[in-house]
């Protein structure tokens, strides 16, 4: 082992679902589209028409759909449009591409803030709690989309990643509560089959107002792409994007077909305040008129509507702006923008360039353009956009087929994308109907693309690496080792461990995985953050030039969204018996009792977890061995038998009120699989009484060297609510520490959800 060449395999870490990525393209998906949408298409096309409004954009939604599947399980990069345009066509549309998603993605931000600003004026104003704010409606709302996007750009300016753990939160709750709206309009329809006569004029004002309406209402369709920008994070790609963004394509367009169906049977003919045609009532209301409708279909209505405008508005303009920062960041990386879009802050870690050009994008649509000009100048460009996809997936299928290794194929090519093609060209003519303003900004938008690439970016763009790349990892040493994965995160805290994790190897007969997790900002893509592992590789090195003398050493640097999934995708996939980790001391987030990666760790790994405090080269005399029962107690008393024996320790096993219990030490015994019998002669027994366990503990660890801990068996949503032993004596006592979780296998799982 001495003599082999020390070598550090790097890699992305894998640890989105498709449950995750589903609600991802869910969580685009349902924003301004559906909420402005039915007002504006009833007002136009009639009750008949607003539904095969979103009936038939669901269908050209499907097609695109289709081709971003098939592109993304042959390129399961991050990159999107950017990096299907570059391999299909070359340098030149893959930047207009890029130009594109990210003015589509900044206009599509701008038309969240304003449905977000729509709403919840309208809901204050209904209170009467606006009357003192000297402004019309008008600027009012353009006053608050200022500021809720100004939020938005501030949170994605400090990194916060937090947001993006309840994502999946709040997409959930959205779409449950439209499909809760469209099964009561159907109920009320069935209790009440008068409501159906609001459908007796079902086109009213002609078949051709249908393509005006399917034009401006697309951008409700926008969303599913960023599944794709998700390419180096999910597991199994190949197979989970093609379907999450098909599933999500097909959910959306059921439920927007729902809702519309719900806004007409919602008001029933003749009602205080409805007079004439129930549709020509909601039209008059343009993007107000589905939260007309919606307030007189259930009690309570406004108040529920704007919640749900709220999650959904704030949801998916957090998200418009990560990808259209990460958009104009990429071009700013490869040299097609100005470096200065590349830049990256030292404290946050997030591409401020990017981020200021791209809120001045989405500010300044919100508050300069008309609801229904922001509305069309989105989706005229994301019509452009998977125009260019659909062009793109025909291309590549034709020259590059054999190359490729696809994990989805689309039935029925090409006529699948062709029609795609031929509608959206139509859908993009026939908006001008709609917004005249739309096509004057549009291909301005595109014809700069095409002058900045050939007058600055062509002579600067960086040579980038091959558009199809495949991330090798090499494979583990074959051995009958107790496999051990260590995290190691910089050179400080990595050598401290190294001795405890020598003896626990060695007793343990183990081979180890040295892991160190890279955390990466949201707005920078997983294949672009090589720059950041420059510690990592040198904490690993430290620990592995003590290591891999006597032990069979594995090394592996992971880029990840999140440290905590990251290390237990990668106990998963390398089949980890054996988890050590590092703690610093007390967490000084409040939601977090020992810190957000060692709970969500201790919590959810099925395997055996070590966690290892200011231990150092210290010598222990005496070791404190608090016993509760249980397996943890077992493994607490393993771990101290190891050091123990190692540091010539007596260990006390400290059982606190109860009187009768015994320690199984056969039982502890056996938990050494790999390991030699414990030191049964070291151990000695101590019983005490107390008000107090915690107090206790760290009462008794004032005569000790050294604490080691079996962590709590409570479920983490029962630690939030109350501080656990694990945590009082963890935080309170100035000792080093070992917290210790043995893997409990199915009994563990049963656990956590009981």
């Amino acid at each position: 082992m001495a003599n082999k060449p020390l070598t550090i395999e790097s890699e992305l870490s894998r640890d989105l679902s498709l449950f995750h990525i589903t609600m991802m393209g869910l969580g685009m998906m349902i924003g301004a589209g559906v909420f402005l949408g039915i007002g504006n298409a009833i007002a136009h096309a009639g009750p008949g028409g607003v539904m095969l409004t979103f009936a038939l954009n669901g269908v050209i939604a499907i097609c695109t759909a289709m081709s971003y599947a098939e592109l993304s399980s042959a390129i399961p990069r991050a990159g999107g449009a950017y990096n299907f345009a570059r391999l299909a066509f070359g340098r030149g549309p893959s930047f207009t591409a890029g130009w594109m998603e990210w003015f589509a993605s900044s206009v599509a931000g701008s038309l969240y803030a304003v449905t977000f600003s729509i709403y919840v004026v309208r809901y204050f104003q209904g209170l009467q709690l606006l009357n003192w704010v000297p402004l019309s409606i008008y600027t009012t709302e353009k006053a608050v989309a200022f500021l809720v996007a100004a939020l938005f750009l501030y949170i994605n300016y400090r990194g916060a990643s937090e947001t993006g753990k309840v994502g999946a939160f709040f997409t959930l709750g959205q779409t449950i509560f439209l499909i809760f709206i469209g099964l009561i309009g159907i109920a009320t329809a069935i209790i009440d089959p008068s409501r159906l006569q609001n459908f007796s004029h079902f086109m009213p004002l002609g078949w051709d107002k249908l393509l005006v309406t399917m034009g401006f209402t697309y951008v409700a369709f926008e969303g599913y792409e960023v599944i794709a920008q998700a390419g180096d994070e999910t597991i199994d790609p190949k197979r989970n994007l093609p379907k999450a963004m098909i599933y999500s394509v097909v959910i959306v367009t059921i439920t927007y077909v729902a809702v519309s169906f719900a806004s007409i049977v919602a008001v029933k003919v003749g009602s205080p305040g409805v007079e004439g045609p129930v549709w020509e009532w909601i039209g008059q209301f343009k993007e107000r008129g589905f939260g007309e409708a919606v307030s007189r279909l259930m009690p309570a209505g406004n108040f529920f509507l704007t919640l749900a405008v709220i999650f959904a508005s704030v949801s998916a303009l957090n998200a418009t702006i990560y990808s259209a920062t990460r958009a104009s960041y990429a071009l700013g990386r490869d040299r097609l923008l100005p470096k200065f879009f590349s830049k990256i802050s030292k404290k946050q870690r997030t591409p401020y360039g990017a981020l200021l050009f791209t809120g001045i994008l989405v500010i300044g649509v919100a508050v300069l353009l008309p609801t229904m000009d922001v509305a069309s100048s989105a989706s005229i460009m994301f019509l452009f956009l998977f125009f260019l996809v659909n062009i793109s997936v025909i291309r590549i299928r034709i020259n590059m087929g054999d190359e490729l290794d696809y994990g989805f194929l689309m039935p029925f090519f090409p006529w699948i994308p062709l029609l795609a093609i031929l509608c959206q060209a139509i859908l993009a003519v026939w908006l001008v109907h709609m917004s005249l303003i739309a096509w004057v900004i549009a291909p301005i938008w595109v014809i700069s693309s095409i002058l900045i690439f050939h007058f600055y970016s062509k002579k600067r763009a960086l040579p980038t690496r091959e558009e199809v790349q495949v991330i090798e990892e090499e494979a583990a040493p074959e051995g009958e080792g107790y496999p051990i994965m260590v995290a190691v995160a910089n050179p400080e805290n990595a050598i401290p461990m190294v001795r405890s994790t020598y003896y626990i190897s060695e007793a343990k007969k183990g081979r180890v995985n040295l892991l160190h997790m890279v955390p990466v900002p949201e707005q920078v893509p997983l294949s672009d953050a090589k720059d950041l592992i420059l510690e990592g590789k040198e904490a690993i090195i430290e620990v592995m030039l003590h290591l891999c003398i006597k032990f069979p050493i594995t090394t592996t640097i992971r880029y990840c969204r999140n440290v905590a999934r990251g290390i237990l995708s990668a106990v998963k996939e390398k089949k980890i018996e054996m988890m050590i980790m590092g703690w610093e001391g007390k967490s000084h987030r409040h939601a977090f009792s020992l810190g957000s990666t060692l709970d969500y760790v201790l919590e959810r790994a099925h395997c055996n977890v070590v966690v290892l405090k200011d231990l150092g080269d210290k010598k222990f005399k005496n070791i404190l061995v608090p016993v509760g029962g249980g397996p943890n107690s077992c493994f607490a008393l393993e771990m101290a038998s190891i050091l123990g024996e190692k540091h010539d320790a007596e260990i006390n096993a400290l059982i606190i009120n109860d009187e009768k219990a015994k320690i199984d030490i056969r039982k502890a015994s056996l938990a050494r699989k790999n390991g030699g019998p414990l030191a049964f002669d070291r151990i000695q027994v101590k019983r005490q009484m107390s008000p107090s366990v915690s107090e206790a503990i760290l009462e008794e660890s004032e005569h000790h060297d050294l604490v080691v801990l079996g962590a709590t068996q409570d479920p983490l949503i029962r630690q939030l609510t109350r501080d656990s032993i694990t945590y009082k004596v963890a935080t309170g006592c100035d000792k080093p520490m070992v917290i210790v979780k043995a893997s409990a296998g199915f009994k563990s799982w049963i656990r956590r959800w009981l």
